[in-house]
């Protein structure tokens, strides 16, 4: 192996507090190897019906692994009721799929960039160890997550089994993504890498970046969330668009068209032409994210072409 990766991985795995560490190319192969190391074919993993697993990663657990997902609902700061997830966990019968794993995201994307708290992630993981099921966290943003609760990644996740991290999002790596957790569970993961194409020769240039990331990029996090509060702050003080802003946690902004004269396809336009890129996730439902490349200064001017198209002064 590289050193530069060797390097990557026992870095990670020491921030973390886990035996082992595993580079890959994607957070979606990350969770892809995750839930494959941890469930067998025909097993059932718990998950909330906003988990990216489930909504975004190409149905790749059940078409890839076999493994069939169990959703509870999440509410809108990210969490599963404690009840829901003690009566999905399946009892011993052949009618039923066994219950191997329960998967939780911090911070979570579709929910508002909500950062799960310590004393939540703990609670579930006690649940866990009651039916002897192993925790895996997709922490694409847990660095966020932990800035924002003022505390580590290691504390956060001290009490779960594995969990993923993303270099290419808030860390501001080109590309990437980390496992973590006991040496046998890397064992199997680092095969199944391998059998996904996962496998990357010269990779050092990637591990480089993410140790960069890991030194320098973490702590300078909290100026996404600041900025992203003033972008929401902002946004709030337009006519024609909503944002709740006790939502806002991270470095994530959900925002609401209420102007009926306008479509949101018209505004992603019109907006995108002068540099204020960002997408639809609904008919009248926006999202924007903060990251290194979006200063105060770029908050101000997206700022400003809002007010100008929306006509304020």
């Amino acid at each position: 192996e590289d050193p530069t990766i060797n390097a990557l991985e026992n870095k990670a795995a020491d921030i973390f507090g886990k035996e082992k560490a595993l580079l890959v190319p994607s957070g979606t192969m990350a969770n892809l190897v995750s839930v494959l190391a941890h469930c067998e074919r025909g097993t059932e993993v718990i998950l909330g019906d906003k988990a990216h697993t489930y909504m975004y990663e190409a149905g790749g657990i059940a078409a890839f692994g076999g493994v069939h997902p169990r959703i509870l609902k999440n509410h809108d700061d990210g969490t599963i009721d404690l009840d829901e997830i003690k009566g999905a966990i399946r009892p011993d019968n052949v009618h039923f799929p066994k219950t191997k794993l329960i998967g939780l995201e911090n911070s979570h994307n579709v929910c508002y960039g909500a950062p799960l708290s310590k004393e939540y992630i703990d609670t579930v993981s006690g649940v866990a160890r009651e039916h002897k099921l192993p925790i895996h966290i997709d922490g694409a943003r847990i660095f966020n997550a932990a800035v924002a609760l003022e505390t580590t990644v290691k504390l956060l996740t001290e009490n779960v089994d594995s969990v993923s991290f993303c270099m290419s999002k808030g860390l501001s790596c080109p590309v990437g993504s980390v496992i973590c957790g006991p040496s046998d569970f890397i064992v199997k993961a680092r095969r199944l890498r391998k059998g996904l194409g996962g496998g990357m020769r010269q990779a050092g240039i990637i591990a480089a970046a993410g140790m960069v990331a890991l030194d320098e990029m973490v702590e300078r996090l909290k100026d996404d969330h600041a900025n992203a509060r003033r972008l929401a702050e902002g946004i709030s003080d337009i006519d024609g668009l909503s944002v709740d802003l006790d939502y806002v946690k991270t470095n994530i902004v959900y925002a609401v068209l209420t102007d009926n004269s306008k479509t949101l396809e018209e505004v992603v336009s019109a907006m995108g032409d002068v540099g204020v890129k960002f997408f639809a996730v609904g008919p009248a439902r926006f999202r924007m994210v903060t990251n290194r490349s979006v200063d105060c200064d770029g908050i101000e001017k997206a700022l400003k072409e809002f007010s100008s198209y929306f006509g304020c002064s």
